[in-house]
């Protein structure tokens, strides 16, 4: 997640407030532009408060009750598999089969139908 002023925050800082940390090449929150270079960067901790402004989380179990707009409705993925070996997994097709008559398609209008070019 990220505060209001867009400060990002970090695993393993024990506090909902801003630090200052020295960051190198590997660690989160940072990207290295030279070789060898480290950086003092402010970062927030991993303690939600009152102060964020996003907050990124993941659906690790559903429960009982639906989650409107989250979970109460099934959307189909967009596009389908473009490699011939996934979409022989996918629909579970052996090698002499045709891979050409199996591509997911998708629709762009009532008339126009579009397919990916199988590599």
């Amino acid at each position: 997640g990220n505060d209001k002023q867009g400060f990002p925050m970090k695993q393993g800082i024990l506090c909902n407030h801003r630090v200052r940390l020295l960051f190198k090449k590997g660690m989160s929150c940072y990207r290295e532009r030279r070789s060898g270079c480290r950086k003092r960067k402010s970062v927030r901790g991993c303690v939600v408060g009152p102060d964020l402004a996003v907050l990124h989380l993941v659906l690790v179990k559903k429960g009982a009750e639906e989650i409107t707009g989250l979970t109460d409705d099934n959307k189909p993925r967009r596009l389908g598999p473009k490699r011939a070996s996934n979409i022989r997994k996918l629909f579970g097709l052996e090698k002499k089969d045709d891979v050409r008559q199996f591509v997911v398609r998708r629709e762009l209008n009532e008339k126009e139908k579009k397919a990916p070019k199988i590599q």
